[in-house]
């Protein structure tokens, strides 16, 4: 499980993220979430040393390797839902991005994010810059699947 406290994207976002059809390859410090209730906000790390991506032909699997929180080996690719870090969701968004910024006051602090989608200037917020992301990207994904 990962045990630093930074921050990603909400369940529900990367869900859409999933259904608009987002693929993910998953890589070493990748974030996860599995979707199931017993583990669901518990957010896990792709690293060689503890979840490793196993690839066969019948799909990818990610391993637990030497876990002793719960008695979990493996668990299919459907089960996990991709937790995209904050790089990740810019690099996603390539050259449609514009700006992030912070707005609202100190007590409602937000975060927006620009892009520039068939040449509509589009702006997303959320309360974290995550997730303002994550609503820019399931724009951009959810768009080109009617493309």
């Amino acid at each position: 499980m990962s045990a630093d406290n930074d921050p990603v994207i909400s369940v529900p976002l990367a869900r859409a993220l999933r259904t608009a059809g987002l693929r993910w390859k998953p890589a070493s410090g990748d974030r996860f979430s599995l979707d199931l209730a017993e583990t669901l906000g518990d957010v896990f790390t792709i690293s060689e040393m503890t979840v490793e991506a196993h690839s066969y032909p019948t799909g990818t699997i990610l391993g637990f390797n030497g876990t002793t929180e719960w008695a979990l080996d493996s668990v299919a690719m459907d089960d996990a839902l991709w937790l995209p870090r904050e790089d990740q969701l810019r690099e996603l968004l390539r050259a449609t991005f514009r700006a992030l910024r912070r707005a609202g006051t100190d007590e409602a602090e937000v975060f927006e994010v620009d892009i520039v989608l068939r040449g509509e200037a589009l702006t997303f917020s959320a309360e974290s810059a995550d997730d303002a992301y994550a609503e820019a990207l399931l724009t951009l994904v959810a768009g080109s699947a009617f493309e």
